[in-house]
């Protein structure tokens, strides 16, 4: 497997990865949410929801993305911005792993490059967002196993 930078002609893969690593995720979302929430949240839809924000991510210049390679394939995607140079806190805002290639190292593999990457902009502090719920387990397993403390948190959603 191999990390570069993401370019734009990856996005059609990314968000093909990102659609089919999410398929189980929003699900679980939803059914916390309920489906007046999930809908004003997340549109008729969630896939066209999702992929929207993950074009803004690819496209947002204070972001920096990559994108792990295997063969020909692109089997996982990362971004990462500095939050607070003052503070010098840095975000992994983005990992996602095609399925097929979860449990392999790559999601490691793209955390500890974005890690890199934030070290190399001098952050001291890095931090990744993810959700409680059921869906998102694997995920906290992931940054629980590279160091990472979790801080409860609470988000609270109204229907207006």
């Amino acid at each position: 497997m191999d990390i570069r930078d993401y370019r734009p002609s990856d996005a059609d893969a990314v968000l093909a990865l990102v659609d089919r690593a999410w398929v189980p995720v929003f699900p679980e979302v939803n059914a916390l949410l309920g489906p007046e929430l999930a809908r004003l949240l997340h549109g008729e839809d969630w896939r066209v929801h999702h992929a929207a924000e993950i074009r803004g991510v690819l496209a947002d210049e204070q972001m920096r993305s990559w994108v792990a390679i295997e063969g020909e394939d692109v089997v996982g995607v990362a971004s990462a911005r500095v939050v607070d140079p003052a503070r010098r806190i840095g975000e992994v805002h983005l990992v996602g792993v095609d399925p097929g290639a979860q449990g392999q190292g790559v999601g490691t593999a793209l955390t500890l490059y974005a890690e890199a990457w934030l070290r190399e902009q001098e952050m001291a502090v890095s931090f990744i967002s993810t959700g409680g719920d059921p869906g998102h387990a694997g995920a906290r397993a992931l940054y629980a196993s590279l160091g990472y403390t979790l801080f409860p948190s609470t988000q609270c959603f109204k229907a207006l």
